[in-house]
C-alpha cells in the first residue's frame, strides 16, 4: 500500500486518546513520509548560540537526508545553508564544529564567504557568473540562546514562539553559558516512543530514583494542565514572577510548545543528587536560588530544563522507524570552571542515569509494540494527557501536510 495512503487511513482511523496503531511505529514507509513532510518543514533544533559565539564558528546539523551548516557571519548574525556545494553538491563541511574564515569546498576548492556567497571558482570560464551560485540558505531563527533551523522552502513565521518563550529564556542569559558536557546515546525504538515516554512521569517512581529525589512526578507539572487548580504551583508562579521570571503556564494554540516553571521537591535548587547547586555560578545572574525548573517542549525536536546553575537541553533526531539518537547538553556559565564552580560528574549524574533509564523503557516499549499481540492502548486521563497532547498534535499536523479527508475522499 502506498505510504502516504496507507498514513492517511490509519490516521483518520484512529481511536482518541490511545496509542498509535502499529505502524506508526515500526513502518519504514511511514518513516520515510515523516522525514519528508515534517522534519523537512518543521522548525528544528539545531544547537545554542554559545556553541558559535565568534564570527566563522559553525556546527553541522543532521538529520536524515538533510544536512546544514549553521554559522555565524561577520556581521554577527547567524545563518543557515545546505551543505551542500553549488558546483556539484559535494559536502563542504565534514567536521561536526569548526572555525572557518571562508567556506572552502574540499573537492574542487570553490570558496563562499560567510554569508554564502560564492567567491572563488577556478577555470569556469568567461560566461560564468558566481552570483547565481550562493550557496543554498535554509531558514535560521535564535530564541533565547537557542537556534532552530527549517529545511522547508517556505518555514512559517517564527516570531510568535520567539517572542512567546524568549521572555522566559531570557533571564537564564544563555547566549552568555558553554556546554560544559554533551552526550549522544541511541534508542532502539521509534521516535514518538522516545517523546511519548518523556511527555508523561506515570513512570517516573518506579524508574528514576535519581531524578525523583528533586523532581515531582505530580500530573499538573509533567502534563499539560494549565495548573489553576495546583495551590503549589501558583504559589511558586507569583514568587518567581516577583522577581522578574516569567513562570505561568503557556501552551501554543497548535499545542507545538509549551512553555512553564514548576518547583522543585521540598528545598531543592538543582537535579542533583544532594539538591543543591551543581554550579556556584547562577545562570544570568539569578540571585533567587529555588525558582525550579523552566520547562520547554517544541515538537518534534527538542525538550528542556532551565534552572538557577545550569541548563538541560534534549534533542531528538530520529535514525530509523526503530532507532532515534537523543543528545543531551548540559549548558553551564561562560565563566565557570571545572574542578572549581562545578563538578563533572555531579553535574550530570542525574540526566545521565534518567536518560539510560530512559533508553531501556523505550527500548522494551519497542520490542513489545512490535509484537503481534499490540493494539493501541488507552492512555490514562490522570497522568498521560501529555502523550496524549503530543499524539494529538502529531495526527494533526501530519494531517494538515497530507490533506488526509480531501485525498481519502477522493480516493473513496
Amino acid at each position: 500500500m502506498n505510504a502516504t495512503f496507507l498514513a492517511q487511513k490509519l490516521l483518520t482511523s484512529r481511536r482518541e486518546g490511545h496509542s498509535l496503531p502499529q505502524a506508526f511505529y515500526k513502518d519504514q514507509s511511514i518513516f520515510d513520509l515523516e522525514m519528508e513532510i515534517l522534519f523537512g518543514g518543521e522548525w528544528l533544533f539545531a544547537g545554542h548560540d554559545c556553541e558559535i559565539p565568534e564570527p566563522g564558528d559553525f556546527m553541522v546539523h543532521r538529520i536524515g537526508n538533510l544536512e546544514s551548516i549553521v554559522i555565524r557571519g561577520e556581521d554577527g548574525a547567524v545563518r543557515a545553508f545546505h551543505n551542500a556545494c553549488r558546483h556539484r553538491g559535494s559536502r563542504i563541511c565534514k567536521a561536526e564544529h569548526g572555525t572557518a574564515n571562508r567556506l572552502v569546498c574540499p573537492y574542487h576548492q570553490w570558496t563562499y564567504n560567510l554569508d554564502g556567497r560564492l567567491l572563488f571558482a577556478r577555470d569556469m570560464g568567461p560566461d560564468f557568473d558566481p552570483s547565481h551560485y550562493s550557496l543554498k540558505s535554509i531558514g535560521c531563527e535564535s530564541a533565547g540562546g537557542y537556534i532552530f533551523v527549517c529545511y522547508g522552502e517556505q518555514p512559517r513565521d517564527f516570531s510568535t514562539v520567539r517572542s512567546r518563550i524568549e521572555p522566559y529564556m531570557r533571564p537564564h542569559r544563555l547566549e552568555d553559558a558553554k556546554v560544559a558536557w554533551q552526550s549522544s546515546i541511541i534508542e532502539n525504538g521509534n521516535w514518538k516512543l522516545v517523546w511519548e515516554n518523556n511527555r508523561e512521569c506515570y513512570h517516573c517512581s518506579g524508574s528514576h530514583p535519581e531524578l525523583c529525589r528533586t523532581f515531582t512526578d505530580s500530573p499538573t507539572v509533567t502534563g499539560v494542565e494549565n495548573g489553576e487548580s495546583d495551590s503549589l504551583l501558583q504559589t511558586h508562579w507569583k514568587r518567581c514572577e516577583a522577581a522578574g521570571l516569567p513562570s505561568a503556564f503557556y501552551l501554543d494554540p497548535t499545542g507545538q510548545y509549551r512553555v512553564m516553571r514548576t518547583p522543585l521537591l521540598r528545598d531543592t535548587e538543582s537535579f542533583t543528587m544532594s539538591g543543591r547547586s551543581a554550579s556556584a555560578k547562577p545562570l544570568g545572574g539569578i540571585r533567587e536560588p529555588q525558582i525550579g525548573s523552566m520547562l520547554l517542549f517544541h515538537y518534534p525536536t527538542t525538550w528542556n530544563h532551565l534552572l538557577v546553575d545550569h541548563a538541560l537541553s534534549f534533542q531528538v533526531m530520529p535514525i530509523g522507524p526503530q532507532e532515534t539518537q537523543v543528545t543531551t547538553k548540559w549548558l553551564v556559565h561562560k565563566d565557570a570552571v571545572e574542578g572549581i564552580d562545578y563538578d563533572l560528574s555531579t553535574l550530570t549524574e542525574v540526566w545521565t542515569a534518567t536518560n539510560d533509564q530512559d533508553r531501556t523503557l523505550v527500548e522494551q516499549n519497542q520490542l513489545g509494540v512490535n509484537s503481534p499481540a499490540y493494539e493501541p492502548g488507552p492512555y490514562s486521563p490522570i497522568h498521560e494527557n501529555g502523550v496524549s497532547q503530543f499524539v494529538d498534535w502529531y495526527c494533526t499536523a501530519m494531517e494538515a501536510r497530507l490533506g488526509t479527508g480531501d485525498l481519502l475522499a477522493e480516493a473513496g
